[in-house]
């Protein structure tokens, strides 16, 4: 008779057991997250917000929402063929590159799922979105790292009191935590199994996911790999200095390269010696720097370095990057700055949570600092990345050590999936070599290296062709002839530098009309005044002296400045699609000649307005004159401003 009780209690509670674990999670629609992106809002996508518990272990406590963006696959097919994004950081959301996925190749036959994970983006509480812009004031100063150091400890700090004061669960907020998002995700979309897609720190959770969940997983996509997540930091210099010497060997073997840039790797040693003992400072945006000024020291140059092999793009540029550092081109480094804050656009709130959680614990400063010691000549290891020691040993204060555990990845081993493993050879931060021990992980693993190429090679057209190729046939090995047959970097050469090139070309990519207006203006009475002026001169050949030549002068004029100008703009655009990373520096030196055009639209300028002061009395029009004289100054004014003629 108790059995029976008992039983009776059980089917009883039952109901409500299931009905709790079905109510763990909700997923509601919202609306768009770009509401002035006009492109975006015409495509089919499916914004939606994802109701979970903040702790998993308490799942009828708090609630947070997890943005999510669906990219509906624009063929009619009946499996959609899920796949969704993870993207890295840790810190950084997915649906900002939302830019990157409208016309993918994968989206012909897939529904992309785009996720800002939990303390990113659009996901909700946020966290500490300008903690990167404190970041970047702290690397203006000219100060060294030790207060480098602490400055970002001090303002991480404050963003983790106010995540408390708000009573966020900062330790909730981790690749576990993400991996039973993601599940719920999955569940809420009414996928049955979907493809399962991570770039840098992204591989890392998606390893988590794939470890604890493996039957949401159809295939495994992991580019630029974690594969020890306790050598992360620790190897951190060894990865930097690797690449870095890489592009020196790559440099010295090009004849076009050596020749421009001879002894590269003295160069960039020298620029280290130099700026410790004189940093740079530099005039920047004030809506980038406050302040307006950055000064590059010794920490900042080596970041800059650092982060330009994240890119085959910025590879290509980085003899001519050491080299204007190496003669200090206040011009040329200005513009750099903005790549500074790009890269600095993490969510530093949920990176802290997520490095201070299952990294930083398992990585050691000692081990840090003594494989910088390998490297005399660099001065000590990246500071960027040595100061996440300093930050977290405070940031975890208070916390018990032991209650820290690695998170096991051991059913990785086991996994039948068809796994894609990318590595870039130029790679700074997840080396080519974590690429053969992440595919050693799985049963049915496929290595793909990109001899070209540095961070998240599978972004580019070769490496996109190679993922969908995957995605359609995951039990086909993909075709890489693609990487294999182009295998040699083409370092930029023969560059024109020019700080002007940079500003004019960011002035176009804004293009502020109010900014713009006289500008347009000024052309437009330069183009009428070289019809007008022609016309009036074939037709009234008794014109007097005077007036001839202030007419004939003003046509040369006009037509050196509106050849310069559109000259600039087919060569900036040319340029742009070549590699637009050029544009920092100058323009190609086939274009050379546009500066001499620019030189002579000046001095005709002068002369032009000199000889009409002379011969003013005798002159017709005077006021029309002085408009178009006034016109081509104001021209000249721009160039000034943009910095062409520095």
């Amino acid at each position: 008779m108790k059995n029976l009780r008992r039983l009776f209690l059980l089917l009883c509670l039952l109901p409500t057991c299931l009905f709790s674990q079905i109510n763990t999670f909700k997923l509601e629609k919202t609306t768009t997250f770009f509401p002035q992106e006009e492109i975006i809002n015409q495509e089919n996508i499916e914004w939606r917000y994802l109701n979970v518990p903040e702790n998993w272990d308490k799942p009828t406590g708090k609630t947070i929402k997890i943005a999510v963006a669906i990219l509906k696959c624009t063929s009619k097919n009946i499996d959609s063929n899920p796949v969704v994004y993870i993207e890295g950081g840790p810190g950084a959301g997915g649906i900002e590159g939302i830019w990157n996925w409208l016309k993918h190749p994968l989206r012909i036959n897939s529904d992309i799922v785009l996720v800002d994970v939990r303390g990113t983006g659009n996901s909700l509480p946020k966290f500490c979105p300008d903690l990167g812009k404190q970041f970047l004031e702290i690397l203006s100063k000219n100060q060294n790292s030790t207060q480098d150091e602490q400055q970002k400890a001090i303002a991480a700090l404050a963003c983790k009191q106010d995540l408390l004061n708000r009573e966020i669960d900062i330790n909730s907020y981790n690749s576990k935590s993400i991996a039973k998002d993601l599940n719920a995700l999955k569940r809420a979309l009414k996928y049955d199994k979907w493809n399962v897609y991570g770039v840098s720190y992204g591989t890392y959770t998606a390893q988590v996911y794939a470890n604890d969940f493996p039957q949401d997983i159809k295939s495994l996509i992991l580019d630029s790999s974690i594969s020890d997540i306790s050598m992360y930091y620790n190897h951190n210099t060894e990865n930097y200095m690797n690449s870095l010497e890489k592009v020196f060997s790559a440099c010295e073997n090009d004849p076009n390269c050596n020749k421009q840039y001879p002894n590269l790797e003295n160069a960039y040693y020298e620029t280290i010696e130099k700026l410790d003992k004189k940093p740079i400072t530099i005039k920047v945006d004030k809506r980038i720097i406050p302040s307006g000024e950055f000064t590059y020291n010794t920490e900042d140059f080596k970041i800059a370095i650092q982060q330009s092999l994240y890119q085959r793009k910025l590879i290509e540029v980085l003899p001519l990057l050491i080299t204007e550092f190496n003669k200090g081109n206040k011009s040329t480094l200005s513009s750099l700055v903005a790549a500074f804050s790009g890269a600095l656009r993490l969510d530093y709130g949920a990176y802290y949570c997520v490095s201070c959680n299952e990294a930083i614990p398992y990585n050691s400063i000692s081990e840090f600092n003594k494989e910088a010691l390998n490297y005399k000549k660099l001065k000590g290891g990246l500071s960027f990345y040595k100061s996440d020691f300093l930050v977290c040993d405070k940031w975890n204060s208070g916390v018990d050590k032991s209650s820290k555990v690695l998170n096991d990845l051991s059913n990785l081993s086991t996994l039948g999936v068809p796994v894609l493993v990318f590595s870039g050879v130029f790679d700074p931060i997840t080396p080519a070599s974590n690429g053969k021990t992440t595919v050693g992980k799985f049963k049915n693993g496929f290595l793909v290296n990109a001899p070209i190429s540095g961070h998240a090679p599978s972004f580019s057209k070769i490496g996109s062709e190679i993922l969908n190729q995957f995605i359609s046939n995951p039990d086909q090995d993909p075709d890489v002839k693609g990487f294999q047959t182009n295998n040699k970097v083409h370092f930029v050469t023969d560059v024109k530098v020019n700080g002007g090139v940079s500003n004019f070309a960011n002035s176009l990519n804004e293009f502020n009309l109010l900014f713009f207006a006289p500008f347009l203006i000024a052309i437009i009475i330069l183009l009428i005044s070289i019809f007008n002026f022609c016309y009036v001169l074939i037709r009234n050949r008794k014109d007097a002296a005077q007036n001839k030549i202030m007419k004939y002068l003003i046509i040369l004029t006009s037509i050196l400045g509106f050849i310069a100008i559109i000259g600039f703009v087919l060569a900036i655009n040319s340029t742009a699609q070549d590699n637009f990373y050029i544009l920092a520096f100058g323009i190609p030196n086939q274009f050379d000649y546009l500066f001499v055009i620019q030189w002579a639209f000046i001095v005709f300028t002068i002369i032009s307005i000199v000889y009409f002061a002379l011969r003013i009395k005798s002159i017709s029009n005077k006021s029309v004159i002085a408009a178009i004289l006034f016109s081509l100054l104001l021209i000249g004014i721009y160039f000034q401003y943009w910095g062409f003629l520095l």
